[in-house]
């Protein structure tokens, strides 16, 4: 007896042990640093007391350069299971207090584990960043390491939710396992992504720059758009990752949870029905309509500070989860460049990848002209929108409410994309260009002979176009818009609209997969 309770004193002593990580000196260096260390985060990231801990007692096999001498139990990871919100979730941990995080073979093993469980359960999988990239030591062992984890990213794609969170460093190749997954979230000042760091950069193009300059959290939300959401603290990190499965079903055959919803279905907001300007190169605030329209104004946002022209986010409708993908007039009047036709194109496929139906608001002049534009590839950046709307056979609810012009009309969800249904506030104007482009091609030559009453004649051909197309009913009469609908009426369209779509059945041709124009 005596000997069964002494191997259960080793048992706790060693899990105690485990929990220490890289041991107390380092655990308090980590809260030095303003972190918190990766049992730390799992604990506020899960359900209380519903963290189930696998490998604890996993160690690294290298014995290169003395590593032999150098062993702590769980080698720099920790990965297990729990719930959010009740629902089963997956999870792994860099711990920056063993090794400083860095990825040997052993933890590789112990991550794919993890990943091939979330696989096979159907549950979202959320690993933490905090990592000095490839263990050295371990050489081509890291390497294959991390090889196994991108090619699970790729497999799972689709499948499972995959949320990455940067808080701490994140370099090398290491950055392409966050790159592959669904969402990325970065702690500003504490996190950073770069392929390679500012010595490299020094050394090869003669260029100064720290980190924080080069993959700070606010390089990759403003300029790059690798990152979804930043945060200025990881307790507010966490809580919005938390946040973010709310609206996310567990899997790819799912949907997502349904929420009571205790907003009215049938209410009415009269500012929308002045909220477009008199003036169409008057801006007006996309948010507000927004805010106006989804249950209790809650909207998630994506990537807000990164092409600031699209608007992409998550919603709900009467308790359904919608993606929401809208036009901001205020900012660049709303045009469509390379890098909002990038960001929408992957938030309408991921939506359609986890059966998320997509509320479509337009208010889109064209596409942004210039050399610029044209040399960064935008006629592929717009096709991938519009590939993305093509391709996707989920509910698709449009609402035209001011300009839909030539071909950003095309890639904003059309009725000819498979839009369900395509609605228009009274104030759409659809047409192939704006009234005074229109005129002075269709015009060009009563123009020239006005002479000095030119001006008094564009404006009559102006006005004699927009009363012909710069409006909803012109589409209408085609089929091509469902319904001209009441503005302060919108939610309530869009909410009946969803409820009428939920039996949709649309299923693509037959393939191994599009070649989406990347």
């Amino acid at each position: 007896m005596a000997n069964q309770l002494e191997k259960v004193k080793e048992l706790i002593a060693l899990r105690e042990q485990a929990r220490l990580g890289g041991g107390e000196a380092a655990i308090e260096k980590q809260h030095q640093r303003g972190k918190f260390t990766a049992r730390e985060r799992i604990n506020m990231l899960l359900d209380e007391g519903s963290f189930e801990e696998m490998d604890m007692f996993l160690k690294h096999r290298c014995t290169n350069f003395g590593q032999d001498k150098k062993q702590f139990l769980g080698d720099g990871v920790v990965t297990g299971s729990g719930t959010i919100d009740g629902r089963l979730v997956y999870v792994f941990a860099q711990d920056f207090t063993v090794f400083g995080g860095s990825l040997s073979e052993t933890m590789s093993q112990k991550i794919c584990k993890v990943m091939d469980m979330s696989m096979k359960m159907g549950a979202p999988c959320i690993g933490i960043n905090d990592s000095g990239g490839a263990r050295i030591q371990e050489g081509v062992n890291a390497l294959a390491g991390y090889s196994e984890i991108f090619q699970r990213n790729i497999l799972a794609s689709g499948v499972v939710p995959q949320i990455s969170g940067i808080f701490g460093p994140c370099a090398g190749g290491a950055v392409y396992s966050p790159a592959l997954t669904d969402f990325t979230l970065m702690t500003e000042g504490t996190s950073y992504m770069f392929l390679t760091g500012p010595k490299v950069v020094k050394s090869v193009t003669g260029e100064d720059v720290d980190q924080e300059n080069l993959g700070g959290a606010s390089i990759h939300s403003t300029k790059s758009g690798v990152t979804h959401f930043t945060a200025t603290t990881e307790e507010e990190g966490l809580e919005m990752i938390r946040k973010l499965l709310g609206f996310i079903p567990q899997n790819n055959l799912e949907e997502a949870p349904l929420v009571e919803c205790h907003d009215p279905i049938d209410r009415l907001d009269d500012n929308l029905n002045e909220i477009i300007p008199d003036s169409a190169n008057q801006a007006y605030d996309m948010y507000e309509v927004i805010a106006t329209i989804v249950d209790n104004g809650d909207f998630v946002e994506i990537q807000k500070d990164y092409a600031k022209n699209i608007i992409i986010g998550f919603a709900r409708f009467n308790g359904q989860s919608v993606g929401v993908v809208a036009n901001q007039p205020k900012y660049l009047a709303g045009v469509l460049d390379c890098n909002a036709s990038r960001k929408a194109a992957r938030f309408v496929r991921f939506c359609d990848a986890f059966n998320i139906p997509l509320v479509t608001l337009v208010d889109v002049p064209g596409f942004l002209p210039g050399t610029g534009q044209e040399y960064n590839g935008v006629i592929l950046h717009g096709a991938k929108l519009l590939y993305a709307y093509g391709e996707a056979t989920v509910p698709k609810v449009t609402v035209t409410l001011r300009k839909s012009y030539g071909g950003s009309h095309i890639v904003m969800s059309c009725k000819q994309l498979r839009g369900d249904l395509n609605y228009a506030w009274p104030t759409a104007e659809i047409a192939v260009m704006g009234g005074s482009g229109a005129a002075e091609v269709l015009y060009a030559k009563e123009l020239k002979e006005a002479g000095a009453n030119a001006p008094q004649v564009m404006a009559e051909k102006i006005a004699e176009y927009d009363k012909l197309f710069a409006n909803p009913y012109n589409a209408a009469r085609y089929g091509y818009i469902d319904d001209v609908i009441e503005p302060r009426n919108t939610r309530f369209r869009i909410i009946r609209a969803l409820q009428q779509l939920q039996t949709k059945k649309l299923t693509n041709p037959a393939k191994k997969h599009g070649n989406i124009p990347l």
